[in-house]
């Protein structure tokens, strides 16, 4: 074997993935060619697990008005239903409440703005339809009202 045929030897043996070789000619030449591979070799990329399904049941607990021919005061947005002007305040409205034409009864959030909602009419808050937090449709029922 000749000098460049040793060089190209290496140079395809250090590209190569194995870690040994060894070759004997017949006129009693003999070269034998070693590396450790486990610091050569990058490290085998982890092993993700295929995302498993998630089973989501959707349960819309929000009231719908009774069927009684009272008045109800609905959602002029979607977004998120708030009863106080802050987690632990006193609602703006209770059951039973009188509330006079134009006094807020609620906030409905929808995109980082608080919007007050207000009493349309004079009225007596019959039933609060809608849990604190909860999203509410456009025209989706807030509260069953008497007008007064």
């Amino acid at each position: 074997m000749t000098k460049e045929e040793i060089k190209e030897l290496m140079e395809l043996f250090a590209k190569a993935n194995v870690s040994k070789i060894k070759i004997k000619e017949q006129d009693g030449f003999e070269i034998e060619l070693e590396k450790d591979l486990c610091c050569e070799l990058p490290a085998p990329a982890p092993v993700v697990p295929a995302p498993q399904p998630i089973n989501v049941n959707v349960v819309n607990e929000t009231k719908t008005a009774p069927s009684s021919n009272k008045p109800t005061i609905n959602s002029p947005m979607v977004g998120t239903f708030y009863q106080a002007p802050s987690p632990g305040a006193a609602p703006f409205a209770k059951v039973g409440q009188t509330i006079k034409k134009g006094s807020t009864i609620a906030i409905i959030e929808a995109m980082k703005i608080m919007n007050e909602i207000e009493a349309e009419y004079d009225c007596r808050i019959v039933e609060v339809l809608v849990a604190d937090g909860q999203p509410v449709e456009f025209g989706m029922p807030l509260f069953v009202v008497e007008k007064l």
